[in-house]
């Protein structure tokens, strides 16, 4: 099975064209596709319903739309309300239906400089041939380490309480004139568990750790019920795998700001991870993981 994390914002390329239709191209094939900084009715993108184009663009795919923040965007035309949401979130799309969603909108601390924006992970259940597994497809701040990490906690403790909170609901129906369930049982909520998206930090750095586990002995190491990073990676080659290019402070850095994270005991069927660096359709490049999901344990 081939995942894809791409931060796309907004459709504007390194080039500075803006393009969903290159977008789509660039992801099409896999089985489910994270995306992150996809927005509504902003004028920067000529008030596109990206999530609507997107989705046109990709019609094999069951998809969801997850609004980090959402503004009014209206107009009043003729003396009707012509009733629109300025939104940003991030977007997951699946060749396999998405049993149920959630979105957890993170932790935000306010700014007084430089410019903050509100951060959300959408959380998406689909059904793999060795069982159900919840994709999270995600954004954490840019501002600063404190911030992340404390968007890292939040979500842990929800990854923790994942198999007691449940899905959408659970119990036996004691109204079944009114059919709540649809007569389906109960939605998995399982510990199994893929977090794609773009976590503004490297490896190594606090909040990686924080993901991971501080392993210093053991570098390999998986904590049972924890994650462990997609990539088995090479000390003698850093910076191999790179998806965001930006000239900071007169240097031309290459770093690795998208990751793919999954539940410890998933790793072993992780293939291979690795960017598309050819890539111009975006300020970040995506990021390919090939998983064996088709197989029972």
């Amino acid at each position: 099975m081939k995942l894809v994390s791409y931060n796309i914002q907004y459709g504007f390329g390194s080039d500075g064209r803006y393009d969903l239709e290159r977008i789509a191209r660039i992801v099409d094939g896999a089985e489910v596709i994270a995306l992150q900084e996809v927005e509504r009715f902003w004028k920067r993108s000529g008030l596109d319903d990206q999530p609507a184009i997107l989705a046109g663009l990709l019609p094999r795919y069951h998809h969801v739309y997850g609004p980090a923040f959402d503004m009014d965007a209206s107009a009043v035309v003729a003396g009707r309300v012509i009733n629109r949401r300025r939104q940003f979130g991030t977007m997951l799309l699946s060749l396999r239906p998405i049993s149920w969603s959630r979105l957890h909108v993170l932790p935000m601390r306010r700014m007084i400089d430089p410019l903050n924006t509100r951060n959300a992970a959408l959380e998406c259940l689909i059904e793999s041939d060795c069982g159900p597994i919840r994709f999270l497809s995600l954004h954490l701040a840019h501002v600063g380490v404190a911030e992340r990490l404390e968007q890292i906690d939040y979500l842990l403790q929800q990854h923790d309480r994942a198999e007691t909170d449940g899905g959408p609901w659970s119990g036996r129906d004691d109204e079944p004139e009114r059919n709540w369930t649809n007569d389906e049982p109960e939605p998995a909520s399982p510990a199994a568990a893929i977090w794609l998206g773009d976590f503004n930090c490297e490896a190594g750095s606090a909040e990686y750790l924080r993901i991971v586990g501080q392993a210093p002995y053991h570098p390999g190491a998986r904590y049972a019920g924890g994650f462990s990073d997609a990539m088995t990676r090479d000390p003698a080659a850093p910076g191999e795998v790179y998806t965001h290019v930006k000239m900071i402070s007169g240097v031309l850095r290459r770093r690795q700001l998208d990751h793919c994270f999954v539940s410890s005991a998933l790793k072993p069927r992780v293939r291979s991870v690795h960017a598309a660096h050819g890539e111009v359709a975006s300020d970040h490049h995506p990021l390919w993981i090939d998983i064996d999901l088709e197989s029972a344990a």
